[in-house]
């Protein structure tokens, strides 16, 4: 008969405990569920509603920036100052003449953030714009 007890130390184990790699598993997929939402919100405007369909554009040319309410500027999706963003638009349109501006303004916000904008981005020769809006509601 054969004592278990008394095994060597080089005794090698044919059997895989996967108990721990199921718990990291199961931890990893709990990370990815509670996060996940959280990466792909954006920042609550109220956009006004009507315009047209958008053309097919190439990502790589287009900035989005966000107005909120309150006047904050916010640069995809990073907030900044209005000096902050004109001189980093600016920086991309030498680099890129081609760039459109995405501007997503909150419809409840003061018309002076956007004109602000449009300002100091046509003193940089930036005049590709798109006023974002939302599609009418029949």
């Amino acid at each position: 008969m054969r004592r278990f007890s008394q095994r060597t130390h080089l005794v090698t184990l044919s059997e895989i405990n996967i108990t721990p790699l199921l718990d990291l598993a199961f931890v990893l997929l709990i990370i990815f569920v509670i996060t996940t939402p959280l990466l792909e919100q954006s920042i609550p405007l109220k956009l006004p509603e009507g315009g047209q369909p958008d053309r097919p554009l190439d990502p790589r040319q287009v900035r989005t920036v966000e107005i909120t309410a309150q006047g904050v500027y916010y640069l995809d999706r990073r907030p900044v100052r209005l000096d902050q963003l004109e001189a980093q638009l600016a920086q991309e349109f030498r680099v890129n003449p081609n760039l459109v501006v995405y501007i997503r303004a909150d419809e409840s916000g003061p018309y002076r953030h956007v004109a602000a904008l449009l300002d100091r981005c046509q003193r940089h020769g930036i005049t590709r714009f798109s006023l974002r809006t939302e599609p009418v509601r029949r």
